[in-house]
């Protein structure tokens, strides 16, 4: 994944909202590839050392470390409409396509791949979608 992973200090669940609409927003203005950094920096933050993904003091770190427009992500935090719909949009497409677990893997926009699954998995459901028995 890129980052040591550590599974202790996870007793609460955190509301991770503004972290969605922080990462639409760098797919929506951020250069490419910014979206994908703040997707690692947030992992990196939450499952590498344990911290809130619902503070903005680390939101607002992961957007720097990404390289994105930190007072641009203020305003984002700041406005809590902003980006909202469609966050939730995107929420309702993926629970209304059977996805209720992370991780989840979608191909070609119809082939589901649920779950931590091993790579026979996914070699299988490849192998199957391209000969189109999938």
């Amino acid at each position: 994944a890129g980052f040591t992973f550590h599974p202790g200090g996870r007793g609460r669940i955190w509301n991770t909202f503004n972290a969605h609409r922080l990462l639409h927003w760098a797919g929506e203005e951020g250069a490419p590839g910014q979206q994908h950094a703040l997707k690692k920096a947030l992992m990196e933050a939450h499952h590498g050392r344990a911290e809130s993904p619902a503070d903005p003091s680390v939101l607002l770190a992961c957007v720097q470390q990404a390289g994105l427009d930190v007072e641009r992500a203020r305003e984002v935090l700041a406005n809590a409409d902003e980006f909202a719909d469609a966050v939730r949009a995107q929420e309702q497409f993926f629970v209304g396509n059977g996805i209720h677990s992370v991780p989840a893997v979608i191909i070609n926009q119809r082939h589901l791949i649920s779950g931590g699954q091993p790579p026979e998995v996914f070699e299988r459901a490849l192998r199957q979608i391209a000969t189109g028995a999938g």
